[in-house]
C-alpha cells in the first residue's frame, strides 16, 4: 500500500493536501474520545509516505500531549508512536509538575508501590496516544496508528511471567492499537509465539542482527500459523521487528578507532567502514525480509489474510556529532518500512531533510563487501551484536530503576506534606 493514499482518506483532501477536520466519537470509555484534527500533511512526511516508509515517533510523555504537540506531529503525517523505560523516566523525572496531580492521588492508595504508581501514569499515557492515532488505525486498516509499550525490562529472560504481563498490560489499556514491546531474547521469541497465537500485536525490540531478525520473522510466522490453526482470524494481528541502528556503529566505531591507532593495519580500509556498518547491516537485513515475504510459507499465510511483520528502523538518531544529523534516515528510505525517530532527528528531517528516492533498496552489494571487510579484520560482529542487545535490556532495566527511585522520593515528600 502506498501509505499517503491512505492518509488522504483520513482528511477528505484534494491533491494539495489541504485536509478536513477528522472526528472520531465514543461511545464507551474503553473507546477513543472525540479527536479532531486538522491534518495538513508536511511535505517532507509524504514524500516518505510516497516512497512507502512510515514515520514514527520515539518519544512519549503527558506534556506533548496536553500541549497539543503530539496531535500536530500526527497532523502533519507521523503515524505512530514508540516509548520504552528510558522515554518514560525522561518524562516523568524530568516533568514531574505535569504528573504531580494525579501522584498525589495514587499515593493516598493503599498499598501503591512505586511501580503501581508509575505503570499507572504511563498506561494513561499510551491510552491518549492511542485515541489520537485511532483514526490512523482505522484508516490504514491497522496498518499504522499504534503506541508501543514496553513489558518490564526484568522480565527480558522469563517467558511465562512475559506472556503474562502483555496480556494483563493489553487488558488494562484497552485499544487496538496497542503494540506490546518484547525484547528480542530466546525467552522473548517464546512469548512472540504465544502472544501472536493469542492475538496480540507485538513490537519485537532490541534486535542488532540478521540471524535474530530470522529467528523473530519465524516467531511471527509460528504464531500466525498457531491462530489460524485453531480457526481463528489472523487479518487483525500486526508487529513490527525493531531492528536498532546506531548503536551498532557506536560499538563498531570504538574498535575501528582502537584498530587504526595500530600502523601495521589498514588504515584506509578502517576508516572506510566508520559509520557504515549500522547502513550496510540494515540493507542486508532488508535484503532478508524480502527472502521472507515471498517464502511458499509467508504466501499461505498472507493468502488468508496475514499482514507482513514491517521492519521498524530504531535508534535512528545519530549519536556521532561527525556524522549528519539523518545519517540513519536518508539512507535508509522506503521498503515499506518504519522509522521510529527521536525529536531531533525528526525536527532536522522536516527542516532539512534530502531525500531523493528510495535509499535502502540500493548498495546492497556495497553492503555485503562491507560486513566482509569488518570480518576480515577479525571483528565478530555476532559478539557486538550480542553484547548490545544485553546492554540494551540493562539500560532499560536501569532507567525503571532510576525511575522507581525517584517516585518512591516523591511518595515520601507527599507524605510528609499531608502530616
Amino acid at each position: 500500500m502506498v501509505f499517503i493514499e491512505s492518509f488522504k482518506r483520513i482528511l477528505g483532501s484534494d491533491k494539495n493536501g489541504s485536509a478536513s477536520t477528522v472526528a472520531q466519537t465514543a461511545e464507551t470509555p474503553s473507546q477513543p474520545p472525540v479527536i479532531q484534527l486538522e491534518f495538513n500533511l508536511h511535505p517532507q512526511l509524504k514524500k516518505l509516505s510516497h516512497l512507502k516508509q512510515s514515520v514514527w515517533w520515539d518519544s512519549l510523555g503527558r506534556g506533548q500531549i496536553n500541549d497539543g504537540s503530539l496531535a500536530r506531529l500526527v497532523a502533519q503525517g507521523v503515524t505512530g508512536v514508540t516509548s520504552n523505560p528510558v522515554i518514560f523516566e525522561q518524562a516523568i523525572v524530568n516533568h514531574p509538575e505535569i504528573y504531580d496531580a494525579d501522584m498525589a492521588q495514587l499515593v493516598k492508595s493503599r498499598g501503591a508501590t512505586p511501580m503501581n504508581i508509575y505503570e499507572t501514569l504511563a498506561i494513561k499515557d499510551v491510552q491518549d496516544a492511542a485515541d489520537l492515532l485511532r483514526p490512523v488505525y482505522d484508516q490504514t486498516g491497522g496498518l499504522d496508528g499504534y503506541v508501543s509499550f514496553e513489558v518490564s525490562p526484568d522480565l527480558a529472560h522469563r517467558t511465562r511471567v512475559t506472556i503474562e504481563e502483555a496480556h494483563r498490560l493489553a487488558a488494562s489499556i484497552q485499544r487496538p492499537n496497542l503494540m506490546i514491546k518484547i525484547p528480542a531474547t530466546r525467552a522473548g521469541l517464546d512469548a512472540i509465539r504465544v502472544l501472536t497465537a493469542d492475538g496480540l500485536n507485538i513490537n519485537v525490540t532490541l534486535i542488532f542482527d540478521r540471524s535474530m531478525l530470522q529467528l523473530v520473522a519465524d516467531a511471527y510466522m509460528t504464531g500466525l500459523e498457531k491462530r489460524a490453526n485453531q480457526g481463528k482470524s489472523i487479518d487483525s494481528v500486526s508487529s513490527v521487528a525493531s531492528f536498532f541502528i546506531s548503536r551498532i556503529d557506536t560499538a563498531v566505531d570504538t574498535v575501528l578507532n582502537n584498530m587504526i591507532k595500530d600502523p601495521s593495519n589498514d588504515r584506509s580500509v578502517i576508516a572506510g567502514l566508520m559509520g557504515q556498518v549500522a547502513i550496510a547491516n540494515a540493507k542486508l537485513a532488508w535484503q532478508d525480509y524480502q527472502q521472507m515475504i515471498t517464502s511458499p510459507r509467508w504466501k499461505a499465510l498472507a493468502a488468508i489474510g496475514a499482514k507482513p511483520q514491517r521492519l521498524l528502523w530504531a535508534s535512528t538518531g545519530t549519536k556521532n556529532p561527525d556524522y549528519s544529523d539523518l545519517h540513519y534516515v536518508e539512507t535508509l528510505v522506503g521498503g515499506n518500512t518504519v522509522n521510529t525517530m527521536p525529536p531531533a532527528t525528526l525536527a532536522a528531517l522536516l527542516d532539512h531533510g534530502n531525500l531523493s528516492g528510495e535509499t535502502l533498496t540500493q548498495g546492497a552489494k556495497d553492503a555485503e563487501i562491507i560486513m566482509d571487510s569488518l570480518d576480515k579484520l577479525g571483528i565478530d560482529f555476532n559478539i557486538i551484536a550480542a553484547k548490545l542487545n544485553q546492554d540494551g535490556i540493562r539500560i532499560f532495566v536501569e532507567a525503571s530503576e532510576r525511575l522507581f527511585m525517584a517516585i518512591s522520593r516523591k511518595q515520601t515528600t507527599l507524605a510528609k506534606a499531608k502530616n
